[in-house]
């Protein structure tokens, strides 16, 4: 079974950083897209940024130049680095683990407020 946890959430300052942690099991992170999602108060579920299997990486414009995703295949873990965070990042955020059409597993969430 395809899983994904996402940890590191918290609150911090505007122009703080935070970093995202989601651990996949189930299947190798090296042979699916992962990527991050998140949704505000009154928002609909949006994508952050995500890496393919090739490892080619996309970025929502509102976060590019700030965020990093990133993958460690040995820990089967990808990373969303955040810095120079913005009052309006904030969001429960969700990892997401696709492999096409074939399959697509969420995570829990967590949860990223930062304060003015």
């Amino acid at each position: 079974q395809v899983q994904v946890a996402e940890s590191g959430g918290g609150l911090v300052q505007a122009g703080g950083s935070l970093r995202l942690s989601c651990l996949a099991s189930g299947s190798s992170i090296s042979d699916n897209t992962m990527a991050w999602y998140r949704q505000g108060p009154g928002s609909r579920r949006a994508l952050v940024a995500q890496v393919t299997s090739s490892g080619t990486t996309t970025y929502a414009d509102s976060v590019k130049g700030r965020f990093t995703i990133s993958r460690d295949n040995a820990k089967n873990t990808v990373y969303l680095q955040m810095s120079s965070l913005k009052p309006e990042d904030t969001a429960l955020y969700y990892c997401n683990i696709n492999r096409g059409a074939l399959y697509s597993y969420w995570g829990q969430g967590t949860q990223v407020t930062v304060s003015s």
